[in-house]
C-alpha cells in the first residue's frame, strides 16, 4: 500500500461508470478520489435533448460534488489526467497535479471516431459533451435563420437540408427530433421560408439503422422515422464531409448542417496501462475487469473491452453502471482477502426513441414499438434520471411540449463559424 492511511480508490471519470463506483464504495474503509475534466455527471441518454432544444443543460445534468456531498470517504477533483504511470502507481494531471492509488479505477469513456478522417470533425460535430450540443443547437437554429434570410434557392436548400450520419440510437433520435422540428415546432414562425420543406437524411453505412436491435425491430424503427419525414439512407457510406455538405460515393448532398452519430474511439488514456488493445483502442480486461499482471488497474465502461457469451458487451449506460458496482465490490473483497467474482452483465433491454410517441424497445422476449415503447422510453429514462428535481423538471418540460409541440430552450448562444459567403462580403 502507499501509506498507513486508509486504502486510496482514486477513479478517472464522472460518468455512470466512475460515478457508480464512487457511490458503491460509500461507507467504506477507503479513501475515494473522482476526477473529471469537467464538474458535473451527464446523463447522456438525454443529451441529444439539449442538442435539440428540448431540455436545458440542468434538466440532465448535476455537479459531481452536490451527488456525493453526503459521502464523507468522497473527495472530488476538477482536472485532465494526462498521464497513468502504473509501475509508480501514480496519476498525472495537466495541472501539475499528481495523485498516489493503491487501487484504480480508469472510466475515461470514449470520443468521437471518424475513421481516418479527422478533419471532418470540424464540419460534422459528433454528441457527447454538453459542449457538442449547445454546439449542435447552434447549428441547426441558425440554420433556419440562415435560410429565412437567403434570397437563393439552392443557397436556401443547402440551409434547410440536415444530414446526420450514423443509424445508432443517437443518429436515430437526432434525425426523428429534427424532423417533429422542422415540421411542427416552427410552424407559423417564420414568412419566408416553410420550415416543414426542410429534408432530414439519416445516413448509413450498414443495411440496417439501429444494427444492434432485431431485424424486426429496426425495420419498425425506419417505418417511423419515414412516418416523421425523414429520409432513411441505408447502405450508404459516406466519401465526403465538407463545408458544403457530403458525398456518398459519386452523389453530392448540399447540406450546411451535418451531425455525426456514426463512431466512437476509446479514450487515449487506454494506451498507457501497458495492456492489450482491441482493434477500437478499448483495454482487454480480465474476468473481474482488473488487467492481466496488474489486479490493482480496472477498467470499465466505454474503454473496457469484455466480452459475453460470445458478443462484445455495448457501451451503453446499464453495462457501465453495472460495471462500477462491480469493479468496487472487488476491490472490497480483496481489501478483505476474499476471493474477486467475475463480472456478468444483467442485460435489462435496449431502447430507442425516434420521436413523439414513436420508439422501440428490446426487453428480451418482449418487443414494443410505437406509443408503448415511447411510454416505456419516457419513464425509464426519468426514473434513472439523478435528483428529484431533475425528474419533476424534465416530466413538466415533456408533458408541455407534448401537449404544445413547442421546445423551450430554443435560445442561440455563441458565435456561428463565418461562412464563405460572410468571408466574401
Amino acid at each position: 500500500m502507499q501509506s498507513q492511511q486508509k486504502p486510496h480508490v482514486v477513479i478517472i471519470g464522472g460518468g455512470f461508470g466512475g460515478l457508480w463506483a464512487a457511490r458503491a464504495l460509500a461507507g467504506s474503509a477507503v479513501r475515494v478520489s473522482l476526477i473529471d475534466k469537467v464538474n458535473h455527471h451527464l446523463f447522456q441518454p438525454l443529451l441529444y435533448q439539449v442538442a435539440t432544444a428540448g431540455l436545458s443543460m440542468p434538466d440532465i445534468a448535476a455537479p459531481l460534488r452536490h451527488i456525493l456531498r453526503n459521502q464523507a470517504n468522497a473527495t472530488v477533483l476538477l482536472g485532465e489526467v494526462s498521464e497513468i504511470d502504473h509501475a509508480r502507481r501514480q496519476v498525472r494531471c495537466t495541472d501539475g497535479n499528481a495523485l498516489d492509488y493503491d487501487y484504480l479505477i480508469v472510466a475515461s469513456g470514449a470520443r468521437h471516431a471518424y475513421f481516418g478522417h479527422d478533419e471532418w470533425a470540424a464540419h460534422a460535430p459528433g454528441l457527447k459533451t454538453l459542449d457538442d450540443a449547445l454546439v449542435i443547437r447552434r447549428q441547426v437554429l441558425t440554420a433556419f435563420e440562415r435560410a429565412e434570410a437567403e434570397p437563393d434557392a439552392a443557397r436556401r436548400a443547402a440551409w434547410l437540408n440536415f444530414v446526420v450520419i450514423g443509424g445508432g440510437p443517437t443518429g436515430v433520435e437526432l434525425a426523428g427530433t429534427l424532423a417533429e422540428i422542422a415540421r411542427h415546432t416552427l410552424r407559423r414562425e417564420f414568412r419566408r421560408v416553410d420550415p416543414a420543406t426542410a429534408r432530414v437524411m439519416l445516413v448509413e453505412a450498414g443495411p440496417r439503422v439501429l444494427a444492434a436491435l432485431p431485424a424486426e425491430l429496426s425495420v419498425k424503427a425506419e417505418k417511423q422515422l419515414q412516418r416523421l419525414g425523414v429520409e432513411v439512407l441505408t447502405g450508404r457510406a459516406v466519401t465526403t464531409v465538407d463545408a458544403d455538405g457530403i458525398a456518398l460515393g459519386e452523389e453530392r448532398i448540399a447540406a450546411r448542417s451535418v451531425l455525426w452519430a456514426a463512431g466512437v474511439a476509446a479514450s487515449p488514456l487506454g494506451r498507457q496501462l501497458g495492456a492489450p488493445l482491441d482493434k477500437a483502442g478499448r483495454v482487454l480486461v480480465q474476468d473481474d475487469l482488473s488487467l492481466a499482471g496488474q489486479p490493482e488497474i480496472f477498467v470499465i465502461g466505454d474503454l473496457a473491452s469484455k466480452q459475453q457469451d460470445g458478443r462484445p458487451l455495448p457501451g451503453v449506460a446499464p453495462v457501465a453502471k453495472q460495471m462500477g458496482t462491480h469493479a468496487a465490490r472487488t476491490i472490497l473483497a480483496r481489501l478483505r482477502g476474499q476471493p474477486a467474482r467475475p463480472f456478468r452483465y444483467s442485460d435489462v433491454g435496449s431502447l430507442a426513441t425516434i420521436g413523439r410517441m414513436a420508439a422501440v424497445a428490446d426487453l428480451g422476449r418482449i418487443r414494443l414499438s410505437g406509443i408503448l415503447a415511447w411510454w416505456f422510453w419516457l419513464f425509464v429514462h426519468i426514473f434513472f434520471l439523478i435528483g428529484f428535481r431533475s425528474r419533476l423538471i424534465v416530466l413538466i418540460n415533456w408533458a408541455w411540449s407534448y401537449w404544445t409541440y413547442q421546445r423551450h430552450a430554443r435560445i442561440i448562444v455563441g458565435q456561428q463559424p463565418a461562412t464563405p459567403e460572410d468571408r466574401s462580403a
